[in-house]
């Protein structure tokens, strides 16, 4: 697995930094694109209803649950 990428970002108005590997970066955008909108849109989605965990952990979180979701129906 690479290193994390620092990528910044607007949500809801407000620029953030968020840390991840590129693998999750390419999932996400991979995600995002399956729903037919932005990888913005995604991630403001998801930070929405993350709660008391940061950012990045969320969009592990939803990355992780994405993939499996898909795994269980395949089955």
């Amino acid at each position: 697995m690479n290193p994390e990428r620092k990528r910044s970002l607007s949500i809801a108005g407000h620029r953030t930094s968020v840390s991840l590997e590129d693998e999750f970066w390419d999932a996400l955008k991979e995600i995002a694109a399956g729903e037919g909108r932005s990888l913005a849109a995604l991630i403001a989605e998801i930070d929405t209803a993350r709660g008391d965990i940061n950012l990045s952990a969320a969009l592990r979180l939803h990355t992780l649950a994405h993939f499996r979701r898909l795994a269980e129906s395949s089955v």
